[in-house]
Order: structure tokens, then C-alpha cells, then sequence
């Protein structure tokens, strides 16, 4: 295990890594629960939705820390499960079936991109001010979610975003929680974020707040998961409307993903592993086709591991081998708060925000585009989308101050790409 994953070269430990391990299984072990819920709305049933994606985020989780040897997490995309649901089969009018083939397709578009030099192309062509922006806008998105969970911050009548009740129960515990948290973390407690789980989980036990309550373990119905697994339809492939949304659900996911893992190699330190995480990224795409769920990406969440001292890839793995057990005790996950995760999620966006320092603010054709990602990412709830805004104004500003030969000729083509997705978004 020490040879395969190098880990005294990458100065951690077993123990460490386990740690790092769980922690990311209880920050994002809530996707189970919300992506069956979105895909179930598509048509695919509740049970095998949970199946599905419990055995996508293993494999996804699995194949990435084989293959790449980071901590990353690849579980089915927030924001993608809705463009499956809401956008592919609701609005485009596709089944579920033939939904599930548009991300096979997809799939296969980003392995050509990513196994080709045509990710480097893609990778280099952007400026490291975008980029520093993509994680700080991930950050306040982390922390938006933290917020949110615990009921902190929500929706308003009047306005886009409202403070939530501040007497309530959970909201009392994730302040507690936070500042517990916060201070485990900048004392360098070993174990830090998990202790600050567990010392926060039991505190919402005090507040009656937990859900442990007959918690049961269970058997998960493959009878009906067999119903979705490799249920790939093909009955739309001579349209032109299926391949257009396969390419757009590409192009998506391709610049979401090279962000994302350009956050993370960065909070690693390791910039040279973007390359094979990429690659593992889209094999994954591939395989959530034939599983029977929306697209995986290299999770916001993975950040909590690497917070936690993971830097290998044994710290997916054990990620993805937590997400296989879960099969055997759905109603467990749920025993764990939201109070008890929001803490940690809030921590982690914090500290992500750190990176504005290296945008140089002085430069507004290279400033505004970056701060518009920063704000855009959280406004939007959508990574995607605020990356779009920025790369397409990066250019357009560089144009207009006479400044571009500063641009690599493929941005061109890439804010071409995202203004074309728009235009026939709206257009069909």
C-alpha cells in the first residue's frame, strides 16, 4: 500500500488517509438522497435511483484514486442531476432512457478530449486569473451550501436570499458547531473536522435534533435496480437535438470538471495530476450512463479531504468503498445532521477564498471577468454557468483595449463554444 500510493513521498499516513477518508464520505454522503430524489422526478425509480448512485460514486471514487492517486471525489454533479431532470427529459422531452444515453455520448466526447492533447490545449489556454476565480467562487459557493443546510440562509419573497430563523435548533448547533470547528482546526487538532463532527453530532443529540431513532439496517431492492442498470436508449440517435444536447452536456461538464480539479490539484499542491484525475473524471462520465444516473464531477466536497490531511488517492478509495457499505444502511446517513456538516462545509469555503490574493485586481480586463466567476458561481448555483459569463467577457474586454494578442487562440474557441450553448439552449 506504501509503494502504490507513495505515501510517505506525499508525507501522510494510513491512519491519516482513512481519516480524510470518512470525513469526505459524511460531507458528501448526502448526495444519495438528493440525487435519487431529482432523478426520481425524470421517472427513474426512488430505490434504484439510490442504487445507482451509490454504485456510480464507487466506481467513480475507485477509479480516480487507482488512476490518478489524488483524494478527489467523483460522485454525480448537483446542478447536472437537475440539467438531466428539469432540462434533458422535462424541457427537451427525451425519456429517461435516452437521457441516460446523451451522458453515455458525453462521456465518450470528454475521454477523446481528455486521452488527446487536446485537455492541455484547453487547460493552458486559460488564465491562471480565471482559474484562481473558479475556486474562490467554488469557496463561497461551499459556504452558501453550509449556510443553507442548516437553515441559516434561505429563500425570501422580497428578495433572492433571506437570513433564516437564528432560534432555531439547528442553526443554534451549526453556530456551535462552527466555532468548534474553527477552533480544532487552527489549533491543528489531529482529526480536526472528523472530531468536529462527532463532538457536533452529539451535541444535536442534546438538542433533539438527531434522527438515530430506529435506525435499521437494510436490503437494497436490485430486482428494480436491474430495471435501470445498461438501460441506455438509442430511439432519438437520428435526431440532430440528441447529439446537439450530448455536445452541450459535454462542453459542461468538460470546463466544470477542468476548474474543479484545478481547484483541488491546487489545494494539493500537485499540479501535474490534473492531467490522469481529468482522465479518470470522464471514464467515470461513461459509467454513469450505464449505472443509470446524471453525471459524475470531481465533487466541491473533495476539498473537506484534502482539508483533513488526505493527499492520496487511498483517500477516495476508502470514500468509495464507505459508499459501497452504505447500501447496507440507508437509513444511517440520515442520523447524521445537517448541523454536524455545515460547519465543516463552511470552513472549507473560507479557506478557499484565500486564493483572491493572486488575482491581479489591478488589471480590470483581467480583474472583472475573474470577479464576475466569483460572484456569478454562488448567485447562479452554478459553477458552469458563472465560468461561462467570465470566459466570455475575458476576451471580449482583451478585444476591446486592444490587448489581444494576450488571449491563447483556443479561449476564443472556448468562449465561442459557451455563447453557441446559450444560443441554442434558448433556441430549441
Amino acid at each position: 500500500m506504501e509503494r502504490f500510493f507513495n505515501l510517505k513521498q506525499h508525507e501522510t499516513t494510513i491512519g491519516k488517509e482513512l481519516s480524510a477518508g470518512f470525513i469526505s464520505y459524511i460531507t458528501v454522503v448526502y448526495i444519495i438522497i438528493v440525487n435519487a430524489t431529482i432523478l426520481s422526478v425524470a421517472g427513474i425509480p426512488m430505490e434504484a435511483g439510490i442504487i445507482a448512485t451509490i454504485l456510480t460514486s464507487f466506481f467513480g471514487c475507485l477509479i480516480i484514486g487507482l488512476w490518478s492517486n489524488t483524494p478527489i471525489l467523483l460522485i454525480p454533479g448537483m446542478g447536472l442531476n437537475a440539467m438531466f431532470t428539469y432540462t434533458i427529459v422535462q424541457s427537451g422531452g427525451f425519456s429517461w432512457q435516452e437521457a441516460l444515453a446523451t451522458v453515455f455520448v458525453a462521456g465518450i466526447i470528454f475521454i477523446i478530449i481528455a486521452f488527446t492533447p487536446l485537455a492541455k490545449i484547453i487547460t493552458t489556454s486559460i488564465p491562471d486569473s480565471l482559474k484562481e476565480a473558479i475556486t474562490v467562487g467554488i469557496g463561497i459557493l461551499l459556504i452558501l451550501i453550509g449556510f443553507d443546510n442548516a437553515g441559516i440562509i434561505t429563500n425570501s419573497e422580497h428578495t433572492l436570499l433571506a437570513i433564516g430563523d437564528l432560534s432555531s435548533s439547528t442553526a443554534i448547533i451549526t453556530f456551535i458547531g462552527l466555532i468548534i470547528t474553527l477552533l480544532l482546526f487552527i489549533k491543528n487538532v489531529p482529526g480536526n473536522l472528523l472530531l468536529s463532527i462527532v463532538i457536533t453530532s452529539v451535541l444535536a443529540v442534546g438538542f433533539g435534533e438527531s434522527q438515530s431513532a430506529g435506525v435499521t439496517l437494510s436490503t437494497p431492492n436490485f430486482s428494480e435496480y436491474f430495471m435501470v442498470f445498461g438501460q441506455l436508449s438509442w430511439a432519438q440517435a437520428g435526431n440532430f437535438i440528441f447529439w446537439l444536447t450530448a455536445i452541450s452536456l459535454a462542453m459542461v461538464l468538460v470546463f466544470e470538471n477542468i476548474g474543479l480539479i484545478h481547484g483541488h490539484s491546487k489545494m494539493l499542491k500537485r499540479p501535474e495530476s490534473s492531467k490522469k484525475s481529468l482522465q479518470a473524471t470522464a471514464v467515470s462520465v461513461l459509467s454513469s450512463g450505464v449505472f443509470g444516473t446524471s453525471p459524475t464531477v470531481a465533487s466541491v466536497e473533495s476539498a473537506a479531504g484534502i482539508t483533513a490531511g488526505g493527499k492520496t488517492g487511498l483517500t477516495s478509495i476508502v470514500t468509495g468503498v464507505l459508499f459501497l457499505v452504505s447500501l447496507l444502511f440507508i437509513p444511517v446517513i440520515k442520523a447524521v445532521p445537517p448541523s454536524a456538516v455545515s460547519p465543516v462545509l463552511i470552513l472549507i469555503g473560507l479557506l478557499m477564498l484565500q486564493n483572491i490574493v493572486n488575482i491581479p485586481i489591478d488589471d480590470l480586463t483581467d480583474s472583472v471577468p475573474a470577479l464576475l466567476i466569483i460572484v456569478l458561481i454562488p448567485l447562479t448555483y452554478s459553477i458552469a454557468d458563472g465560468m461561462a459569463i467570465g470566459f466570455i467577457l475575458y476576451p471580449v474586454m482583451k478585444l476591446l483595449m486592444g490587448k489581444g494578442k494576450e488571449i491563447h487562440p483556443a479561449l476564443y474557441m472556448i468562449a465561442l463554444l459557451f455563447i453557441s450553448n446559450y444560443v441554442l439552449q434558448y433556441a430549441f
